[in-house]
């Protein structure tokens, strides 16, 4: 194989509140835990089953933090793209152990939030340039609290000009 791929995708809920902390360099760093669920029926027994996975989410994209910081809580849905990453440390007691993150990086990953309850936002990185690219745009807003197109930059169309009104009658449906 040539390459390789490191990329997560989650809709989950936050397990708890967003904690936002900085760097030395004054750049935020945003960790919170997401929830996904499995459902399925004991097929001995017709009892309805779940299990929940939890998934340490971290979020390194100033962008992505502020839209954390402001709009997710406990309890938002929210769909998330990002790499795995391990990372060692050492606990109090001095034993050296492995956590194992979903992380947003600097230019890349994505967040939307899925319900409405926090008002909007969400967003995604693709490129270096900080927007655009073949991975996704951001902006904010609606009822469906943040839906984030993945729209190149030759895809997009400059705002009309002469009062508003677009001079592209094209009538064909695009699907």
């Amino acid at each position: 194989m040539a390459g390789s791929v490191n990329k997560v995708i989650l809709v989950g809920n936050l397990g708890r509140d967003p904690e936002v902390r900085r760097l030395n360099s004054g750049e935020p760093v945003v960790n919170f835990s997401v929830a996904t669920s499995e459902t399925w029926r004991d097929k001995a027994s017709g009892e309805r089953k779940e299990r929940t996975e939890w998934h340490n989410v971290v979020i390194f994209n100033e962008n992505l933090a502020k839209i954390a910081e402001q709009y997710l809580k406990k309890g938002s849905k929210v769909y998330l793209e990002g790499q795995l990453q391990n990372r060692k440390y050492t606990d109090k007691n001095g034993a050296e152990r492995t956590a194992t993150e979903v992380v947003l990086q600097r230019f890349r990953g994505e967040l939307t939030l899925l319900d409405g309850r926090g008002g909007g936002g969400g967003g995604g990185m693709g490129d270096d340039e900080g927007y655009g690219g073949s991975s996704g745009g951001y902006g904010g807003g609606g009822s469906r609290g943040g839906d984030f197109g993945r729209s190149s930059p030759m895809e997009r169309r400059p705002a009309p000009s002469g009062g508003g009104r677009s001079t592209d009658l094209d009538d064909d449906i695009p699907f």
